[in-house]
């Protein structure tokens, strides 16, 4: 087994190699900060698409300690090789999977494509074997650069970017030696067909499929539910965000949920639903320009009380399983963002943004918690792990054998 010492090599916000033994924490810390629940017996069947990362990896986690779930975890990953680390959320799922097998709960972990009907296949043929032919959750946690439609063969493409005319906003950076800089950057506007294939890869299209494949195997139990977690977000980032090419996706993700939630309370007294998820540190939202400094700014007001997504979780999986009521807004969406849009905190924000800049951002935002969130995605900075010390990088994906 291949032991190495690992320092964290990046550009930017995005990091070559991954720390075992940190990712293995992380998941341990989030195992931790999840309030226990009482869960009896067996446990519901469930299935998390989305299951290594950011808010689908608290979903697995909290699905786990709060409901006592069992079923399948899907996700796309890449191995350990001679050269490169595994990616963190391969590691994160070995450590999930240890943490599902000392809790006693039967979960299996997949990788592979889950856009595409050979995947969905292999997850149908394991509840139909294994967990007793009947599905009771779904919890669809997807973002991804390109999806292929299976009936087409046509590959998508997702961008971000404004709709109807180019945005221009602040963003934060961090040099080489992690120096803060607070830049403006223009994104141009989408055009051609940037929202038909931004909605085609991250709209309601794939969660539909899934429903429609499980539901012609026979495979959905009674009362089944199913959520689909988004985001909207504040008015300082609508522009790039929810009035954007990715906004424009969501909107067609609540739109699906309507469609679905009908469908299912006719076939099964079921129900679909979207979940609003407050931000956080993701490797997705890393990308998106103006989401860094906004959500440096949020924890600079909040400290804190900005509730991290194990939590958030706990909050979801209690509502889908009747441990609290549905909580459900004006279309549907279940809420959990509501800590970090109302009115106070949003002028704070936003009065934290007009004033911005590079020499000014070390007293508005909380920079500290920023960086070392965004290199625990990568297992570093993480508490309690000695990384001067050799750690081996050769982990097996969890094997899913009885």
């Amino acid at each position: 087994m291949s032991e190495r010492v690992l320092t964290p090599r990046n550009r930017g916000f995005l990091f070559l190699d991954s720390h075992p033994a940190g990712c293995q924490q992380l998941v341990a810390d989030m195992w931790q900060a999840c309030p226990a629940g009482v869960p009896e017996g067996d446990g519901p069947v469930a299935l998390v698409i989305g299951s290594s990362a950011g808010y689908g990896l608290a979903a697995t986690l909290a699905g786990l300690k709060r409901a006592g779930i069992r079923g399948i975890a899907v996700s796309f990953e890449k191995a350990p090789t001679a050269r490169r680390t595994a990616t963190a959320g391969w590691y994160r799922t070995a450590a999930t999977a240890d943490i599902a097998g000392a809790a006693g709960r039967d979960l299996v972990f997949l990788n592979g494509d889950a856009f595409s009907d050979s995947m969905k296949d292999q997850v149908a043929g394991l509840i139909e074997q294994r967990f007793g032919g009947r599905l009771d959750y779904l919890i669809y946690s997807v973002a991804a650069p390109r999806r292929t439609d299976p009936d087409t063969g046509t590959t998508y493409a997702s961008v971000l970017k404004p709709i109807g005319q180019a945005n221009r906003t602040k963003t934060l950076v961090f040099d080489d030696e992690g120096v803060p800089e607070v830049r403006e950057v223009e994104t141009g506007q989408a055009e051609g067909d940037d929202v038909e294939q931004t909605v085609a890869v991250m709209g309601g299209a794939d969660w539909e499929r899934w429903i429609d494949h499980l539901a012609a195997r026979g495979l959905l139990a009674d009362k089944f539910a199913t959520a689909a977690l988004s985001y909207i977000g504040s008015p300082l980032t609508s522009a790039i965000y929810r009035q954007g090419t990715i906004g424009a996706a969501k909107a067609h993700l609540e739109a699906t949920a309507r469609t679905l939630n009908d469908r299912l309370d006719k076939t099964v007294g079921g129900r679909a639903v979207t979940s609003v998820n407050g931000a956080a540190v993701t490797q997705s939202s890393t990308a998106i320009p103006g989401i860094a400094l906004y959500t440096g700014l949020l924890r600079g007001v909040l400290g804190e009380d900005l509730v991290p997504p194990i939590r958030q979780l706990a909050a979801l999986w209690d509502q889908l399983t009747g441990a609290a009521p549905l909580d459900l807004d004006d279309e549907g969406r279940v809420r959990l963002d509501t800590f970090e849009l109302t009115g106070d905190v949003q002028a704070a924000v936003a009065e934290r943004w007009e004033t911005a800049t590079t020499a000014t951002i070390a007293d508005l935002a909380d920079l500290d918690w920023f960086r070392a969130e965004v290199r625990r995605l990568y297992g570093f900075s993480v508490p309690g792990i000695d990384y001067t010390a050799p750690v081996a990088t050769d982990v097996s994906w969890p094997d899913h054998t009885l």
